[in-house]
């Protein structure tokens, strides 16, 4: 996407005293604010509060795992059911609190409007809304997991959840409200992406970023609503004991599992979308390069929403499907790789011959891509089914799923933050610190989560609190890889924070980026931009060419 900035570059407006940030003043300016900005900001600190949190569990169940004793100093520490809730209370932080939300809720409220060249979202006081509900489920999701045990996984599966005791219902309500937090999230960009573009700015001109993110929104609103009714149903059941998942009653577990999976399917991709949108702007900005296949990988964004739908039963091959079923699940699955190689394919072709220069940002895209891969390619083990039967509910699953998850959406994640840092703050923060937090980071995950392939492909199964000792040397590199991870994300968090008051002042556009939230003030003003900012393209030719302001 090639603009010729204007205004931003030339000095026409120097850098205002005033901008959101300072605009106004106190808590309560905050707590009712329209502006997307700072609910961005807002979103931002809660969803890295959660990610501390969830990160806390997940060093506590590899420090469990150090040895088949469980012991530390010489003491055993942990139990069964402390672990089983370690690894709870892991998994849902990470994914309800922070995985699903992080890149919406917090970058994109920021960035999407301005890269469009808009004022606000369309729905200012739903965006507020939106987040206050986050809150709120938060706050649930936190406070049963502080009055209660909740040790049934994140996914929750029936019948154990419907039977076992502690504050599965508030756990499951929480969840239910944070479902309401994503819908209303994804109504409000598709109502801003459809109303609120830029004079000039057609479908195929708009940032990689945006199909991304549009596309993430079609699934949110048309998935979450599958995952509400099923905690519900699983919540009334608990409360009522109306037989609808426990067999006891009359009810189907497996029931339980078709409707969980036609959400979470769609979810993970909620979850990578998100971060492949952010790889999208990444790479141009830092090979100095228009990207490669624009229209293919705008296309590809649509196709990975769509296809996600079709796709869940390969969760549940081993669940006993029919084998018609299984064949047709495992067809489906093989599908979802081409888009997604299409992206791959079109992000290392705009890098081919390109400038790159490896700030912070561009790390992380390069480990993006290393790490994406191996979660892509190691997920068509599973699409196989002959492999897939060994591989179940075994460490291999772990794996891939984090580095799909991790490896994939958090590393990009942190990409985009460091990308539209100076943008948010208006600071630069110390290249040398997030250059080495960002390598080690990618040191560490490997170290954790590449060893649980051969754990996995060797037998050991996920979940387990007890091992046979021939895992112990694997399980105990993969916990010391924690160790370095958790260092990884300390030395980020320091860099960043310390950029707030020590970093220098960032220009309108430190990277020299190419789409429109690069025109305004670093940090931008309470509405945005000085003027309305028009695109300009030459006819019959769809990349856009030229950026002007009214």
């Amino acid at each position: 996407m090639e603009h010729t900035l204007t205004s931003a570059h030339t000095g026409e407006h120097p850098r205002p005293e005033k901008n959101y940030l300072n605009e106004t003043t106190g808590i309560w300016s905050w707590m009712s604010t329209l502006d997307h900005k700072r609910i961005g900001v807002m979103y931002l600190v809660g969803i890295l509060t959660a990610f501390m949190i969830g990160g806390t569990f997940a060093l506590l169940v590899r420090l469990a795992l150090l040895n088949p004793q469980h012991t530390l100093f010489g003491k055993v520490w942990v139990t069964a059911e402390m672990y089983n809730r370690f690894f709870t209370l892991h998994g849902v932080v990470m994914v309800f609190l922070f995985i699903i939300p992080s890149i919406p809720g917090s970058l994109t409220n920021v960035i999407l409007p301005l890269m469009l060249g808009a004022k606000d979202v369309a729905f200012p006081r739903l965006n507020l809304m939106s987040f206050y509900l986050w809150v709120v489920g938060a706050i649930m999701g936190v406070t049963s997991m502080i009055v209660g045990a909740v040790d049934t996984g994140w996914t929750f599966y029936t019948p154990y959840s419907t039977s076992t005791d502690g504050t599965v219902s508030l756990m499951v309500m929480a969840a239910f409200v944070l479902g309401f937090s994503s819908i209303l999230t994804g109504l409000n960009f598709i109502a801003t992406v459809h109303k609120l573009r830029a004079p000039g700015m057609g479908w195929f001109d708009m940032p990689l970023f945006v199909w991304g993110m549009y596309s993430t929104a079609v699934i949110q609103i048309l998935a979450t609503p599958v995952l509400a009714i099923t905690l519900v149903l699983l919540a009334i059941e608990r409360s009522f004991g109306i037989g609808i998942f426990d067999a006891r009653l009359g009810g189907d577990p497996v029931l339980f599992q078709h409707f969980f999976w036609f959400y979470s399917h769609p979810a993970v991709y909620i979850m990578i979308l998100p971060g492949m949108a952010i790889i999208s702007e990444l790479i141009p900005t830092f090979c100095r390069k228009t990207m490669f296949g624009y229209r293919a990988i705008a296309y590809s964004s649509v196709s990975l929403a769509l296809v996600s739908f079709i796709v869940w039963g390969h969760h549940m091959f081993v669940a006993g499907q029919s084998q018609l079923a299984n064949v047709v699940f495992s067809a489906l699955t093989f599908l979802v790789a081409i888009p997604s190689g299409v992206k791959v394919f079109n992000w290392l072709s705009t890098m081919y011959k390109g400038n790159i220069s490896f700030e912070t940002p561009m790390v992380y895209a390069l480990s993006f891509l290393f790490l994406f891969a191996i979660g892509g390619l190691t997920g068509i083990f599973f699409a196989t089914l002959s492999v897939d039967i060994h591989l179940t509910d075994t460490y291999f699953v772990v794996a891939h799923f984090h580095y799909v998850m991790m490896g994939s959406t958090v590393i990009a994640f942190f990409g985009g933050l460091h990308y539209w840092w100076p943008k948010i703050t208006g600071r630069m923060y110390n290249e040398f610190w997030g250059r080495l937090g960002a390598v080690l980071v990618f040191i560490g995950f490997n170290m954790t989560f590449g060893s649980q392939f051969i754990m996995g492909s060797q037998g050991m199964p996920r979940r387990y609190f007890n091992y046979l000792d021939q895992f112990q040397p694997i399980h105990a590199f993969s916990t010391y890889g924690s160790w370095v991870l958790g260092v990884a994300f300390l030395i980020t968090a320091i860099n960043l924070l310390a950029s707030l008051k020590t970093g220098a002042l960032a220009p309108p556009n430190p990277w020299g980026g190419t789409t429109m939230e690069w025109m305004t003030d670093s940090p931008p003003i309470m509405h945005n931009f000085h003027d309305q900012p028009v695109l300009e393209r030459e006819p019959y030719d769809y990349r856009p060419k030229r950026v002007t302001h009214v």
